[in-house]
């Protein structure tokens, strides 16, 4: 069990990185725009240090300069970067080749990109460890496997030998801390390291960075959108806003009492743990962050700042907000009133749970499998080997009633995208039934009506992917419209203001060209165009997971007014179990192509948990300093959907495994009577209602 509240007492009196009064500047045809600025930081031997902020508030940027990794068109326009008293910026290119690796490294957020493919992992870790440390072929490779077993990744010397694409991402980050760790610097930059991977993943990778920063001392600069990440790694927290810095405090103070508006927003936009639709609503921060070359005036914030009044017209300092804390805001006084009564005065969402559960299902899966054939070897295929199957889904049973949401979580790789491309008609079932309003549902999109595709519609976790780049908005949602409602186009684009207005974007958007929005309007717009045909089900996958926290919120708020209004019901796939909690009536927990447990959103974070679900539960970083939560950790990785154990499906990764049972017999789903929630597991509710503890207790240090 971690303890967020820790504050590392500094282990020299001299900061190890020193950022002073910096501006960073991008070369643009309307000349230097400052895409950071007299942004000042320190950081000490053995803390760390969370960049926080939305995407464009110059996180990277400040980064890739104490990097000295700026691109062609970026400069350092004014300040300072010491590192261990070392002025960087006035180092040569070869002058720095020492510095970087030995006394910093970088782990960047795409392990995949910054991995050599056509190199084996091993022989990327032995190049470095030879050219800076002159070691021997055969010396490197021992250095190397030891690193490789030091961010614990089991059997290294089949990692060392395998290519990139040959392990899986949450392998690769690890490789790529090795690689950072090889050569022990002084400070380690990690920007959004965990971003992409899966919450067990990524559970794991905190754990790493963690013991390899109590173990070695070592300076970390965490950047990252993911609060909760900060909330349980970080000693403090410094938050940028449009390339300046907003607010600097300890973890605890910043979580507990925020001192500037941008900052109350972004805690206000999260949803935690436990927390759903009909409890609260999520608060937003209206807006988003200009433009380089757009700024504002005065307070940087203040467009957006519900707090803003004349005073603000002029640029505020860095005021001293506390002991050890800053805030660049003329009323950060008041900051701290105003989030108190955000808590004393919350919004409340919908009075009771939607759906009627003894309604007619809108869509009912009966026993679902999609399996996919493996190509066969020249030698299988004489031999006449029967062809292997990627088993993708396993018999997936569920039922969706009339207007509620059906949240699906699981690892990657658990089958959650196949089966919702399957009810989509975007692959075939392999065997199984599916009914959409009681009539059975064609498995191929081909064979499907008009009407059909109507009544079922679906979101993208990119929206880019989902409009054509050459059409306008207007064009897009004017398309469902003629083909699926046979509207005219004169009726067509009279509607497509009303739908524009619905998604909260004004009916100017319709003239812009995709790439012309920002990834929050540009979702918003892909939903305004799915709910255009008034369908009875969406499926809505990933929806909000490239999504920064505070056009999250925005977007699952806006789902749940559209989704109440119209009456629809949701599949809603997500990785995130406090988005699904949020936003799901019910909520199914899926493993290598099976279910493992079905519960009502509220009961899922009640004891008995299916073990997975378990795991899973312990793994989620919660934005909570002072929270208590059990610590399981899932060992190795998700086997592959060609070879899937036997017995219990779980059973290789299983914290409660019981043994032979679990390895030669099927499961049997039990009831919980009190609640209804139904889970796949050969342990009885009353053994695991013994043997689990509530997943996670929260301890708040302010009175609410």
């Amino acid at each position: 069990m971690t303890d967020p509240d820790r504050s590392r007492a500094p282990a020299s009196p001299s900061p190890l990185l020193d950022i002073h009064n910096l501006t960073v500047s991008y070369r643009s045809r309307r000349g230097w725009l400052d895409a950071v600025r007299e942004v000042s930081l320190r950081l000490y031997q053995g803390e760390t240090l969370g960049l926080v902020g939305e995407s464009g508030s110059g996180k990277t940027t400040l980064v890739m300069a104490v990097m000295r990794s700026l691109s062609e068109n970026g400069a350092v326009r004014q300040g300072r970067i010491e590192l261990d008293g070392r002025d960087l910026l006035s180092l040569t290119l070869a002058e720095m080749r020492p510095v970087w690796g030995r006394q910093m490294a970088l782990v960047p957020q795409n392990p995949q990109s910054a991995l050599n493919p056509s190199i084996q992992v091993g022989e990327q870790l032995d190049e470095i460890l030879r050219l800076h440390e002159g070691l021997s072929q055969a010396a490197a490779r021992r250095r190397a496997l030891g690193l490789l077993e030091t961010v614990h990744l089991a059997d290294p010397e089949r990692v060392a030998a395998s290519y990139p694409h040959q392990i899986s991402g949450g392998m690769q980050q690890r490789v790529m801390i090795a690689m950072a760790l090889s050569l022990e610097p002084k400070l380690l930059v990690l920007d959004e390291p965990t971003t992409d991977l899966d919450v067990t993943t990524q559970a794991t990778i905190l754990d790493l960075i963690r013991e390899l920063i109590d173990s070695r001392q070592t300076a970390v600069l965490y950047v990252t959108h993911n609060l909760g990440v900060v909330a349980q790694l970080c000693d403090r927290v410094a938050v940028m806003y449009a390339g300046e810095m907003v607010e600097e405090a300890s973890v605890r103070e910043l979580f507990d009492q925020p001192r500037h508006p941008y900052t109350r927003g972004l805690l206000g936009s999260i949803p935690r743990l436990g927390e759903t639709k009909y409890q609260t609503r999520r608060r937003s921060i209206d807006g988003q962050i200009p433009p380089l070359g757009e700024r504002p005036g005065g307070c940087v914030f203040r467009p957006r700042c519900p707090l803003a009044v004349e005073v603000c017209l002029q640029r505020p300092p860095l005021y001293e907000a506390g002991p050890g804390r800053v805030s660049r805001c003329h009323r950060w006084e008041d900051v701290a009133e105003a989030a108190g009564n955000d808590r004393a005065n919350r919004d409340f969402g919908a009075q009771g749970p939607g759906g009627n559960p003894r309604g007619p299902s809108v869509l009912a899966a009966r026993d679902i499998h999609v399996h996919f054939p493996l190509p066969r070897s020249p030698a299988e295929t004489i031999a006449g080997t029967p062809r292997r199957m990627i088993r993708a889904v396993n018999g997936i049973s569920l039922e969706i009633p009339p207007g509620s949401v059906m949240g699906l979580v699981g690892e990657s790789g658990s089958g959650k995208t196949t089966l919702a491309r399957a009810v989509m008609g975007l692959v075939e079932t392999s065997a199984g039934e599916l009914d959409l309003l009681g009539l059975p549902l064609p498995p191929r999109l081909s064979q499907r009506d008009l009407e059909t595709l109507r009544r079922l519609q679906m979101v993208f976790q990119s929206p880019d992917e989902a409009f054509n780049p050459y059409w306008t908005v207007g064009e897009s949602l004017r398309r469902p419209l003629i083909t699926l409602l046979k509207m005219s186009r004169r009726e067509a684009r009279d509607l497509v203001p009303r739908l524009l207005e619905a998604v909260r974007l004004p009916p100017a958007t319709a003239n812009r060209l995709p790439a012309q929005l920002s990834g929050g309007e540009l979702q918003r717009a892909a939903i305004a165009r799915t709910f255009a045909s008034n369908p009875s089900l969406l499926v809505a996958d990933e929806p909000v997971s490239s999504l920064d926290v505070s056009v999250q919120a925005v977007v699952l708020n806006l789902l749940n007014d559209l989704q109440a209004a119209s009456g629809n019901s949701l599949l809603f796939i997500s990785h995130d179990l406090s988005v699904l909690g949020y936003v799901s009536d019910q909520i199914a927990v899926m493993y290598l192509g099976s279910l493992m447990e079905v519960a009502k959103a509220g009961d899922l974070f009640e004891p008995p948990y299916h073990p997975y679900t378990e795991a899973l539960l312990s793994a989620v970083p919660l934005v909570e300093p002072g929270a208590r939560q059990m610590r399981i950790r899932l060992e190795g990785e998700i086997p592959s959907p060609a070879n899937i154990p036997s017995g219990c499906p779980f059973h290789t990764r299983c914290p409660r495994f019981l043994g032979d049972i679990c390895v030669e017999e099927t499961p049997p789903w039990r009831v919980d009577e009190r609640t209804g929630k139904r889970y796949f597991c050969h342990i009885p509710v009353d053994d695991l209602l013994a043997a689990q503890p509530r997943a996670l207790t929260v301890k708040r240090h302010i009175s609410e």
